[in-house]
């Protein structure tokens, strides 16, 4: 967790414990896991409104890709059929 090792983070709360004292020391952690919830859930509610975007704005250019039918067609007139090919018969020797 942040490159901080278990001897690191036992420091860190054996400073708290001193500096804030054990009455007030639960209530921080408290209100800190309550903060940190509330990010994670703000974030993932943020990625998935992203991802929801992205899918819609893709969604759009299929369908109107889907509706622009050949763009690069060119519009000719149907020439007449060649007439049909007849295998040729073999003189029979």
């Amino acid at each position: 967790m942040f490159g901080l090792g278990a001897g690191e983070l036992l420091l860190i709360g054996v400073i708290a414990l001193i500096f804030i004292g054990p009455k007030k020391l639960p209530e921080l952690a408290q209100g800190l896991g309550r903060a940190l919830r509330e990010f994670q859930k703000a974030k993932d509610d943020f990625q998935a409104s992203v991802a929801k975007e992205v899918r819609s704005e893709d969604l759009q250019k299929i369908t109107s890709a889907l509706q622009t039918p050949y763009p690069n067609i060119r519009k000719e007139p149907a020439a007449a059929s060649p007439a049909p090919v007849t295998p040729e018969k073999k003189p029979e020797v």
